[in-house]
């Protein structure tokens, strides 16, 4: 019977978040000065898919899984350069050692809840031993990231399964990507309002090298709310540490950041670094109990890592240091303007023991924009 119920249940919660919502560029918000790519989303980065899985259930179960492929095929016999930047380490992010040791990803990127993470990877584990080519694999680094959910969710009823983190992974797809409360954003919160899942992009012109960095957030933490540099906490009073009831900030921001540059891990970590500024950009403060993460991985094709190799020497083209600063300059505008869009898209949610969370009062933000000029027609 539950195997039944769960599509449903599903189907039913696509329908409720995925109604029109407005991003940023909607509003005339135009966040740094790139320009974005086609879906303004992490996946006009070649290749990439995002799927999500969303639980909404009874009035307690508010949680979900996004699953964030680098491309279609067998990730772990093509392993794809990555590093990982910790802006602070309280979190339970999975498969960070052996990322930083060897500097590659071989699975998908998993997003849930916190204690959701052991069943997400065990979900990783077997769809990567069942893929064609894997029948000898005895060792899979599965790579899951967390924030903790459970203001408006029933986290300690451990409510995301195997077949939730499989059915992200398999629905993944190309193409816009929904935003808010859906996936792993399902019960999120951000600078007291609702948060989610949020996505954006920049494609740099030819005379940059014309690659495209995007990015994908789960957000969930606190701090004092800026938009486009608007000091929108404060001129709302709503800020953390204005009041008791956002005294907790604690919570973790999530963020994915692609491209198809040919960075090594190296790079790819300084480029993880500038995502995080593109946070504090939006006025978030990393608590105390924060756990901020930047994923970073490169897609291009030419600097993959095989996993079974006939000749020890691998050659590979990389981008010189020096011509990575408009890479910098876009991983920090797309996660700014990603964690804004995931605050636009969300809406207002009831959850666990009553608890409801409002979704960012555009009626009232629309005004102080145009107060500061930072609205275009």
């Amino acid at each position: 019977m539950l195997k039944f119920l769960l599509p449903v249940t599903v189907l039913i919660c696509c329908i409720f978040t995925s109604h029109a919502q407005k991003r940023a560029r909607d509003y005339g918000i135009h966040i740094g000065v790139m320009k974005p790519g086609q879906w303004n989303a992490i996946t006009d980065v070649p290749g990439i898919k995002v799927g999500h899985t969303t639980l909404i259930k009874g009035d307690s179960i508010r949680t979900g899984v996004t699953a964030i492929l680098p491309y279609d095929g067998n990730i772990f016999q093509q392993k794809v350069p990555a590093a990982i930047y910790t802006g602070n380490g309280f979190g339970k992010l999975a498969g960070t050692t052996q990322v930083q040791e060897l500097g590659n990803l071989e699975t998908p990127v998993i997003l849930t809840n916190t204690l959701s993470v052991a069943t997400a990877m065990n979900a990783v584990i077997e769809y990567t031993l069942q893929q064609k080519g894997n029948e000898n694999v005895q060792s899979v680094n599965a790579v899951v990231g967390e924030t903790n959910d459970g203001w408006l969710n029933d986290i300690r009823g451990q409510h995301v399964s195997k077949n939730d983190v499989r059915a992200a992974i398999h629905q993944a797809s190309t193409g816009a990507v929904k935003e808010g409360c859906i996936g792993a954003g399902t019960g999120t919160v951000c600078f007291g309002f609702k948060g989610g899942i949020g996505t954006a992009s920049r494609a740099l012109p030819a005379s940059l090298g014309g690659y495209t960095v995007g990015v994908l957030v789960q957000t969930n933490f606190g701090g004092v709310l800026q938009i486009d540099g608007a000091p929108i906490g404060e001129e709302l009073g709503k800020f953390s540490f204005s009041n008791q009831l956002l005294n907790n900030v604690d919570g973790s921001c999530m963020m994915v950041v692609a491209t198809n540059a040919p960075l090594d891990a190296r790079n790819l970590q300084r480029l993880a670094k500038r995502a995080f500024m593109g946070l504090a950009k939006t006025g978030g403060i990393a608590s105390n109990g924060s756990g901020d993460y930047v994923i970073a991985f490169s897609t291009a094709d030419s600097i993959r890592v095989p996993h079974n190799y006939k000749q020890p020497l691998q050659r590979v083209s990389l981008l010189h240091n020096d011509e990575l600063s408009p890479l910098f300059m876009a991983a920090i505008e797309a996660t700014e303007e990603a964690i804004i869009n995931s605050l636009l898209t969300a809406t207002f949610t009831t959850g666990y023991k009553g608890h409801a969370v409002e979704a960012l009062p555009m009626d009232k933000v629309l005004p102080i924009l145009r107060k500061y000029n930072r609205l275009q027609q």
